[in-house]
């Protein structure tokens, strides 16, 4: 990396870096679901039982 990107860089990490369109809720909330689902799965077809 060149030392003339890194003023550019540097401004871009002050302002926080963070999508406008991305919901923390709905992003946390399709992790929950997709593990639950892992969860269920995995504890539906253990054969080990």
């Amino acid at each position: 990396m060149s030392t003339a990107a890194l003023p550019a860089l540097a401004v871009l990490a002050e302002e926080g870096g963070n999508h406008d369109s991305l919901n923390p809720f709905l992003t946390g909330g399709a992790a929950l679901f997709i593990l639950l689902l892992l969860l269920f799965l995995t504890t539906r077809f253990n054969r080990d039982r």
